[in-house]
Parts: structure tokens; sequence; C-alpha cells
């Protein structure tokens, strides 16, 4: 292994300071309910509306400024997310077996009720997150979904995302950024119902409530800056591979890059690219710290340690950009979602293709995917047994807890057997 080119991959660390702020937040505005969020909004995002939650004129006046392409798009990339949200649902199967005569086992999938999506802000209007929460929820029978985003920096909001929300069909908006969001959601505070589980992404503030509300209510995952990885033979075009990597640079300073090549020529080659694309990109500013800070340039010395690297890098998204993209794929077992081939990249992914956008990062992906249909679905066992199947299974059950010591668990399966042999 040959590095040409160190970087950090940025962990989602815990930050003692974030957690805080972020604790004595909640616990005001736990305290003092909206009054509490109108003073952080007030004070945080210069918003202070007469009610948070959009009207259905709002919303339609909101829709009536979005241009027809735009409506064309968004309804486009939203169907593609529909579509492949309801395929997986039917591979979902509820199960019921008989393991012994008599003890029948199984399972079925119950929809949680009601979720609370965040679609971010900030730096851009990422619309486009709207689909990605709450699209797999209502596809998988999410009775209430209340969708949260924050206002623009001066006040209003962006018309593309209400249509996005609105048309992914969430049932409640609001206009509501931050902590206070997810407070909103969370305790409920009389607007709405307290949330079973929240979902989406946003600063590393929005991180941490997930994280400290989390027990009070479920979450998705939690996701630190976003990643990308690509695998790069030398029969892939360094142009694209430059770009590729650019795209998720500009994301956010801290954002992740990992290239891994196979000879110190073609990495060379890709990097010079990335820099002459680097000085007319339009978003440079941000691109140029993450990609100085935290790109990393890799030479394998073969097709299996590059997999052994991407597998402990882990990241978000990862691209195949190689000629046997087959034996990679047959292979790799550790990233959020994978791009196979150049006729795909990771902008799809965001955007259009289908797939979800919601990804582990942090090398969270040794051990979760991304959100998905079953995200919002609580998979529940089910047990009976007939009296016959019930007296065998409760000789073995009081056997085990008496060794156990838990006397009052032998006496539940022994006053079965007392009732039923008398049968």
């Amino acid at each position: 292994m040959l590095v040409i080119k160190e970087g950090g991959h940025r962990l989602f660390e815990h930050d003692e300071e974030t957690a805080r702020v972020v604790s004595e937040m909640l616990l005001d505005l736990e305290k003092n309910g909206m009054d509490g969020v109108r003073r952080y909004s007030r004070n945080l995002d210069n918003w202070d509306p007469p009610s948070f939650e959009l009207s259905t004129k709002e919303i339609n006046a909101a829709i009536l400024a979005c241009e027809k392409q735009l409506i064309d798009d968004t309804r486009y990339c939203q169907a593609n997310v529909r579509r492949f949200a309801q395929a997986q649902l039917e591979t979902m199967h509820e199960m019921e077996t008989e393991i012994i005569p008599g003890v029948i086992l199984g399972h079925k999938h119950i929809p949680i009720e009601n979720v609370g999506s965040y679609i971010p802000g900030g730096r851009y209007p990422m619309f486009g997150s709207a689909q990605m929460s709450i699209i797999p929820a209502k596809v998988a029978g999410v009775k209430t979904v209340v969708a949260c985003t924050p206002p623009l920096r001066g006040g209003g909001y962006y018309p593309a995302t209400v249509h996005a929300i609105a048309n992914a069909q969430a049932d409640r908006i609001f206009i509501l950024g931050g902590v206070q969001a997810f407070a909103l959601m969370a305790f409920g505070m009389g607007f709405c119902d307290p949330v079973d589980m929240l979902c989406g992404a946003g600063n590393k503030y929005v991180a941490e409530a997930k994280r400290q509300l989390f027990g009070r209510c479920g979450i998705d995952l939690l996701a630190g800056p976003t990643e990308i990885g690509i695998i790069a033979d030398d029969y892939s075009d360094p142009m694209i591979v430059a770009c590729d990597l650019l795209g998720q640079a500009e994301h956010d300073p801290n954002s992740g890059q990992i290239l891994v090549c196979f000879s110190e020529n073609h990495a060379k080659e890709i990097i010079q690219e990335l820099e002459r694309q680097l000085k007319v990109l339009p978003t440079q500013d941000i691109a140029s710290q993450s990609w100085r800070g935290n790109g990393q340039v890799i030479v394998a010395e073969s097709p299996e340690e590059a997999v052994s690297i991407m597998d402990h890098y882990a990241p978000e998204h990862l691209e195949l950009l190689v000629e046997d993209e087959q034996w990679f794929d047959s292979r790799l077992k550790n990233y959020g979602s994978l791009f196979i081939g150049e006729e795909t990249t990771v902008a799809y992914g965001d955007k259009s293709i289908g797939t979800n956008h919601i990804l582990p990062t942090s090398r969270a992906a040794r051990y979760t995917g991304g959100v998905w249909v079953g995200k919002f679905l609580k998979t529940v066992t089910y047990q009976r047994a007939t009296k016959s199947a019930s007296i065998e299974i409760a000789h073995v059950t009081s056997r085990q807890c008496r060794v156990e010591k838990m006397v009052a668990h032998a006496l539940s399966a022994e006053v079965r057997i007392k009732k039923y042999e008398k049968l």
C-alpha cells in the first residue's frame, strides 16, 4: 500500500460542549413548551411567525411559486423513491411456523404510528431529503408524518422544499429548524402527538438532539459529515473520478473522500485533474477545505488489498469505477450504498435514482445500513400452543427456571401442567 495523499477520516465524535448546549436547550424546551420554541427560533433563526405550521393555503401558494420543470423533476425523483420503497416492502413477508407439534411461532410487521421528519436547510436547500424519510414511512404504513424544515436566512421558506414535503405526503409541515424542531416533534407541546421516531439529517446540534432524545423515541441513525469512497482502476476516466470526489467534497468542510487506485501514475493523474476542476468550481471554498483536510489517495498492491482498505474505511457512499465490477461487488461488505460503474454516481442516489440517501457515516456501515421502508416497521413475534404442547414446554421451562432460582417463573409453568393434565 502506498499513500499518495493523507487525510483525516473524520469520525462523528462526541463533542462535550455541543452535548451541554443541546441538553440545556432540551430541558428548557420541555419545561417552557412553545414559548421556548418561539424564543429559540427568534434568537437563532430570526424567525417568529404567527404560526410555525403552514396552512393549506400557504402550502398551495408555495407550490404555485415553483416552476413546472422543478415540479415535474421532483415528482420524477419521488416516484422512483416510492417505487423502490414499495418493492422493498414486498420482500418483507410475514411468517408462521409449527416448530414442534402444537407450538406455533410467527412474526408480523406493524408500522410505527407517528414519525417526525427533518428536512435540512442551512448551506444548501436540500429539498431532496424530503422524499428520503417521508416516502418510505408512508409506504410502510405510518399513519402520521410531521415534517420540519428550517426557515431561510432572513425569514420565509424555500418553495421547492415545501412542494417536495407536500408531494411526499407529509401530514403536517412546520417551518422550524434545529434543536427546537426536534423538541416540538419529540414532546408534541400540544401541537401534535409526540412522535415515535425521529428521522433526518442536520448539523452537529441536530445530531446531538437525536442522540439525547433516543429512548424517549426512536431515531433512524446518527449521521456525521458525508463521505465518498472510490475504487478506480487504470481503466477509469480521471475526469469522472475527480468530478465525483468533488461532488461530495462540496457538501461540507468536514466531508470525507478516499480514493483507492492500483498505480501511482493513475492516482497522480486523477489528483491533477481534480485540482484543475477545483480551480473553476463555484463551490471551491468549501470543496477545497474538504479535499485539503480530508481527502485520501492510496495505491493498493492488489484488488484484495483495495477491498480490505475500503471495508475498513466503511464509507457512506462507495463507487466502483473498475473493469471487473462483479469481482469487487461480490467481496465488499462495509458501505452505506454502492454505485456500480461510471453509469451511476452518488448524486443520482442523493436526488433521483430511487435509493435512499440517509446513510451510515463514521464507519457505522460496519453494522448498519441506511434508511429504508423496513426502518418504519416493527417486526414483532407471537406464539400459541395446544394444551398438550404447553405441558411439554412447561416441564422444560419449570426446570430451567428453578435452576435460575426464579421460582415465580417456574410456578407460572407448573400451574399449567396441573391444569392441563387434569383434562
